[in-house]
């Protein structure tokens, strides 16, 4: 099987370009195609390669041979050991056995863990929950509903602290258990951005795609629920179009997703489900993350004005996606001042999450290279998100 260097030599051959006017019209370092293509470098950032392609005119998946197996380090599969193991049915039996009344307040409980990306509690606490609602789906078929929600929280948050393996684990047997389809549709949805995240966008497409088609409502007399389950699907189809070099695609499918959010009118939860979260300032912020992924910094900042930065947003983690996406626009615009405030709000709203983002270190990189000397709190941030000069 060709690898990624071998890929890009092919590719750039047949268009006629050299490395040089491949580097210049991507946008990429010739010094990097050159090692890609050398076989020194043998893995690119998800971005990188859409640039390549992009430049190449072929979809981003004709350069990957495999999806990303950019899993997390060392440090963080170990603070998550407990909850993978919690998961494969081997956590610490209770002393009591469970009930659903209790599992159900433990659950709200941990609500606030969840929406705020406090991952140290969350470590303790998933393992718990997992135990629980096996325990209890074992004993009363009709408690499985619990155990799905308590599923989807755990491959999600597994996706986001990048331990694919076993978010895919979790999220298939939730998907598998669910009785509600729309329910279903949800994993689905978090399982679509799980393979985003590995760079199996062209997986992501046809799933999100499928379902969508499949639950897609009467926007006449749609609830919430349908209209959010629909939507979500959409961004994800969208999503996975535009990084692989499909614009027509990605706002074919944006715009359904608008036509559902305007229907609804404002972001809600269903069920009081924060990862269900949809409405027009959603869709706007998707909308920003897919000019963004298309380097259109100019663009992205003009439609940041549009969008609400105060704690209304859908969800925190929606919300400081978008918050970085405006920092990068800064940095691109060379407004670095700008940039680095933008992710200084970030750690100090949600300092957990902003370590685990690569694409936070990289703006941050950025902006290092861009200034002459560095202030204190730049050089603070690096050392806090453990930034590799």
């Amino acid at each position: 099987m060709a690898t990624i260097g071998e890929r890009v030599v092919s590719l750039r051959k047949r268009s006629g370009m050299s490395q040089a006017e491949l580097a210049a019209i991507s946008g990429v370092s010739a010094s990097l195609i050159r090692k890609l293509e050398q076989g020194s470098r043998s893995d690119v950032r998800l971005e990188t390669a859409r640039k390549i392609a992009a430049a190449l005119r072929v979809p981003t998946t004709a350069i990957f041979t495999d999806h990303a197996t950019d899993e997390a380090d060392a440090e963080t599969i170990d603070r998550w050991q407990a909850v993978r193991r919690a998961l494969h049915g081997l956590g610490d039996q209770p002393e009591e056995a469970p009930t659903v009344d209790g599992l159900r307040a433990a659950l709200d409980a941990s609500m606030p863990l969840w929406k705020d990306d406090r991952y140290a509690e969350l470590a303790t606490t998933v393992p718990k929950l997992l135990t629980d609602a096996d325990m209890l789906a074992a004993a009363d078929r009709s408690t499985r509903f619990l155990r799905v929600r308590v599923l989807h929280l755990t491959g999600w948050l597994l996706t986001q602290t990048r331990q694919f393996e076993a978010a895919e684990l979790a999220l298939r047997r939730g998907i598998d258990e669910a009785d509600d389809r729309l329910e279903a549709a949800a994993i689905v949805s978090t399982r679509c951005w799980l393979l985003l995240r590995q760079g199996r966008l062209d997986e992501a497409r046809q799933l999100a795609m499928a379902w969508a088609d499949d639950v897609e409502p009467r926007i006449s007399r749609a609830t919430p629920r349908e209209l959010s389950a629909w939507g979500w699907l959409l961004l994800r189809s969208s999503a996975a179009s535009v990084r692989d070099n499909r614009p027509g695609e990605a706002e074919d499918a944006i715009r359904l997703a608008r036509t559902a959010a305007v229907a609804i009118s404002r972001d809600i939860s269903p069920d009081d489900d924060f990862l269900r979260t949809f409405g027009p300032i959603t869709v706007a912020m998707k909308r920003a993350e897919n000019a963004m992924v298309e380097d259109r910094p100019d663009l992205v900042l003009r439609m940041s004005q549009a969008i609400p930065a105060d704690d209304l947003l859908p969800t925190s983690n929606n919300r400081n996606r978008h918050l970085l996406d405006v920092a990068d626009a800064h940095r691109r615009t060379r407004q670095y001042g700008e940039a680095f405030e933008v992710l200084r709000r970030i750690r100090q709203d949600s300092p957990e999450w902003i370590v685990t983002q690569g694409y936070a270190k990289d703006i941050l990189k950025g902006v290092i290279a861009g200034r002459r000397t560095l202030t204190g709190d730049m050089r603070d941030l690096a050392d806090f998100v453990r930034l590799d000069y």
